[in-house]
């Protein structure tokens, strides 16, 4: 007070009129109390953020690394500068009344801002510190933040405006009510992607790192993050395919995780023998085949059924296939005649590879069939093609 009759009665001296040195000393006096507190707020961060950076060099916690990474403290201490400026501006604007309740309106601002992001800091405090643990790795909880951060801006985007035009922040919501239909639409999507992201957590039918494959071809391959509006899929040639949530629940879409968690990667190959080259083995014939192939030594002979070169090739192959390191014995292996077509008689071959990465398995599959279909001539058959 003593500071401002002083400043006030030198400007007067200095030939300043009266009103004018009021509103003057008062700015120059409020001037002073802002570059106080924030003087204050960088000792502070010098003090606490400095103490706490050192602190996490020396013990780098999970929760510490956290803290320093979202700036949670950074931003508390910037609300308290905020709010020792805010209760300091009335011994500042004595006179100025209409200056004094803009500037507190300004400063109320700026704390309901730091109080933001003071909250935002900890809402992505909290998901990281989830999503850093093993159990909690995989699931999109990253959708759910994003809805607490929308409803937190929006209320304080709501607050901010009531101060600015001066009206209860109940009012302005009660306005809004009316004007739903507009929110509805201009939060369409965010409404959608919300319902989607609860479906879809909930029922287990996404998680990070799921390799997706959508019918309409749009994406396939792995999900890399799950937001509120949009599931972001790193397809196999590398581009990036986005996919809003709701399409996942509202339509099918197929998700590879029951095979990636699995005991094996499902092969399943038909090869099409030539009709016109089956036929029945004397006693010689398959004497001199058991003889060639060994995995048949142990090969009995139906009573009453002359063997025939197509049945003989089918259980050479179910036996090649359980001798294999590579195929799940555990999981199911199939080699069944199926309808004959224009194309000859479809062999179906249907095992299991315990390899499930994607280059390693499809090396192994092709080797298999490769060695399968080399073997097709040993017993008199011919694989059909067209021509």
């Amino acid at each position: 007070m003593d500071l401002g009759k002083w400043m006030n009665g030198l400007l007067i001296e200095w030939g300043v009129k009266p009103n004018v040195a009021n509103m003057f000393d008062e700015s120059i006096i409020a001037v002073l109390m802002i570059v106080v507190a924030f003087g204050v707020d960088f000792i502070f961060q010098a003090i606490f953020v400095g103490s706490m950076k050192r602190y996490t060099k020396k013990n780098p916690h999970r929760w510490n690394l956290l803290v320093m990474k979202r700036k949670v403290v950074n931003n508390v201490i910037h609300l308290i500068a905020g709010i020792v400026i805010y209760y300091l501006l009335p011994l500042a604007f004595i006179h100025g009344k209409k200056i004094l309740e803009i500037a507190q309106k300004v400063c109320v601002i700026y704390i309901i801002i730091m109080i933001l992001l003071v909250i935002n800091g900890c809402v992505l405090l909290i998901l990281d510190f989830y999503q850093s643990r093993a159990s909690l790795k995989n699931t999109p909880l990253k959708g759910f933040a994003q809805v607490v951060q929308v409803i937190v801006f929006f209320i304080g985007a709501i607050v901010i405006i009531a101060i600015i035009v001066g009206k209860s922040p109940a009012g302005l919501l009660t306005g809004l009510g009316a004007s739903a239909a507009i929110l509805m639409l201009v939060f369409k999507d965010t409404i959608l992607g919300f319902v989607a992201g609860i479906q879809l957590s909930a029922n287990d039918m996404l998680r990070l790192g799921d390799w997706i494959e959508l019918p309409s071809g749009d994406a396939n391959g792995v999900v890399e993050d799950i937001t509120l509006n949009t599931v972001k899929v790193r397809n196999f040639d590398n581009t990036i395919s986005t996919v809003p949530p709701y399409s996942l629940v509202s339509a099918p879409f197929q998700n590879w995780r029951g095979m990636a968690e699995s005991g094996g990667r499902r092969v399943s190959k038909d090869i099409y023998i030539d009709i016109t080259t089956l036929k029945f083995y004397d006693a010689d014939e398959l004497d001199k085949l058991l003889k060639s192939i060994p995995l048949l030594n142990d090969y009995k002979q139906p009573e009453n059924m002359p063997p025939v070169n197509i049945q003989l090739f089918r259980v050479y192959v179910e036996k090649y296939i359980r001798s294999l390191d590579i195929v799940n014995q555990e999981l199911d292996i199939i080699i069944s005649h199926k309808q004959s077509t224009e194309y000859g008689i479809p062999i179906m071959i249907y095992f299991f590879l315990s390899n499930k990465e994607w280059h390693d398995f499809e090396v192994e599959q092709s080797n298999v069939m490769d060695h399968i279909m080399a073997m097709v001539p040993q017993f008199g058959l011919k694989i059909y093609q067209y021509s």
